[in-house]
């Protein structure tokens, strides 16, 4: 696709199998495929590389960050599970929030935590939010420890960030649904993958391979989950989508059919 910018009229071109579009470039449209082209050319510069939370590096879109954090503040989970640890800035993240709403904990699951990232998470000022544990998320024993920490009455979300093939995910979506509360989300990270097959760090296998398909794939096989974008609670804009790295990513818990 070529695209061609005028400020001078105000107007964007699209030129897509041979036929031009033009639109407004003020436009909620104009700003979705600004915004898309933008968000590819950012993953493949790492920008996400340049942001950290409390003194901790958060690979993460802000723009995600900011989206969750109003999910955790409606759905006010008395356990974050994430699987993918790194250097521990979204589990330091997601302890604030605990910490300033007055509930909550954070479990984080990875295959290998490096010594480093281990002793800084557990030096933090809020490492007594944080349990770590050190696994294959999708491994029945490290699957069994974090059910093992968490109480059948306690709500529930959970979030996937460590390896993002499709099958990785889907065995994770597989291993940890129980664990999810009705109303709460288990949440399919990264499924940006799909639409970045084709820049320089990119890989053709991932126009399939993502956790976007991973998270259709699972919602077509489990109807009590549906992928469904948490609603904005404020919105002055005449825009709907997110700009972000987690397409598709959000399944939410619906109650038990016949119950209301």
């Amino acid at each position: 696709m070529r695209m061609t910018i005028d400020t001078d009229t105000g107007e964007l071109t699209h030129n897509l199998d041979g036929t031009a579009h033009v639109i407004p470039l003020y436009s909620p449209e104009a700003f979705s495929r600004l915004s898309a082209l933008w968000l590819t050319v950012g993953w493949n510069e790492k920008y996400t590389y340049t942001f950290s939370w409390l003194g901790r590096p958060i690979i993460q879109l802000p723009d995600d960050l900011m989206r969750i954090q109003e999910v955790i503040y409606a759905v006010k989970p008395d356990v974050i599970v994430e699987t993918g640890v790194a250097h521990g800035g979204s589990l330091i993240f997601y302890a604030s929030l605990c910490h300033a709403m007055g509930r909550g904990r954070v479990i984080g699951v990875d295959v290998e935590i490096r010594p480093h990232n281990r002793s800084a998470i557990e030096a933090h000022e809020l490492a007594r939010y944080v349990t770590l544990i050190e696994g294959d998320s999708t491994d029945e024993a490290t699957v069994a420890k974090v059910k093992s920490l968490i109480q059948g009455d306690e709500n529930v979300l959970v979030l996937l960030d460590s390896a993002h093939s499709k099958q990785h995910v889907r065995g994770e979506l597989e291993a940890y649904r129980d664990l999810v509360s009705v109303g709460s989300y288990i949440v399919a990270t990264d499924g940006i993958m799909k639409d970045l097959h084709d820049v320089p760090r990119g890989r053709a296998e991932w126009a399939w391979d993502n956790p976007a398909a991973a998270a259709a794939e699972f919602a077509r096989a489990h109807p009590e989950f549906v992928i469904e974008k948490p609603a904005w609670p404020f919105n002055e804009s005449a825009l709907q989508e997110n700009v972000t790295h987690w397409p598709g990513a959000w399944l939410r818990r619906l109650p038990p059919s016949g119950s209301g």
